[in-house]
């Protein structure tokens, strides 16, 4: 009996796109960005996986803040070369937390900072989520593996931690934030944060360990008072 095999299978049983995973991997890249390529990953370009893996309101995203391109810098001149002769890769390096109103801008200029890494010619694998989706992904589920997820956000060599202080406040949401954070802080990995919080305002929801540690690994930039969305409506 011929058994058939998936044309998206190899030989050895592993998928086109699993297997093109481990490649991009090697350049810096998640597996995200490889499932958002679809069926094609052989037109792979780091911008086009950038793009796949960004939503579509920031997909043109530009990061011109001076303290977000300063980190920017920092963390390219902090990345490592592999020994095989790819490109260096994002691997250790400061973190920054975003503070402002809503619409400042805050979002537009984190995911804007991946692209000056990548058009720099670095490896990024990267991840984003908002703090709320976060805390979903981590509430007990028979579906869920709450470690695991909390693991792969925590290890990921950048990320992305939207909305931080935007759910409400509870002894689970303190502990998952702070377990995560301090994991990030341990390994040195840059995390970029954005908050809708006063930074004087976070150790209130936060707690003192998680505010400690925010302290020492980030640098702070406070976004004026101004709502661009709403400017640029009423343009």
């Amino acid at each position: 009996m011929r058994h058939h095999r998936d044309p998206q299978t190899l030989a050895d049983g592993t998928s086109v796109l699993d297997r093109m995973a481990r490649i991009l991997a090697a350049r810096g890249l998640d597996r995200t960005a490889v499932d958002a390529l679809g069926d094609e990953p052989e037109r792979f370009s780091p911008e086009a996986a950038l793009s796949a893996g960004t939503p579509p309101r920031y997909r043109d995203a530009i990061a011109d803040h001076p303290l977000v391109l300063a980190w920017a810098r920092q963390v390219a001149a902090q990345a490592t070369a592999p020994s095989t002769g790819a490109r260096r890769q994002v691997a250790t390096g400061p973190s920054l937390l975003m503070a402002g109103v809503t619409g400042a801008g805050k979002t537009h200029q984190a995911y804007g900072a991946i692209r000056v890494l990548v058009r720099a010619g670095l490896g990024v694998r990267w991840r984003a989520t908002t703090a709320a989706d976060l805390y979903a992904e981590l509430r007990p589920s028979t579906t869920t593996d709450a470690e695991r997820v909390l693991a792969a956000y925590s290890r990921v060599p950048l990320l992305i931690l939207d909305d931080l202080g935007a759910a409400k406040t509870s002894e689970f949401v303190e502990e998952q934030t702070c377990r995560l954070i301090n994991r990030r802080y341990n390994a040195m990995l840059p995390t970029l944060i954005t908050t809708n919080l006063r930074i004087r305002d976070l150790k209130a929801y936060l707690g003192d360990r998680v505010t400690s540690r925010l302290a020492e690994m980030t640098t702070r930039v406070e976004f004026e008072p101004v709502d661009r969305r709403r400017h640029q409506r009423a343009a």
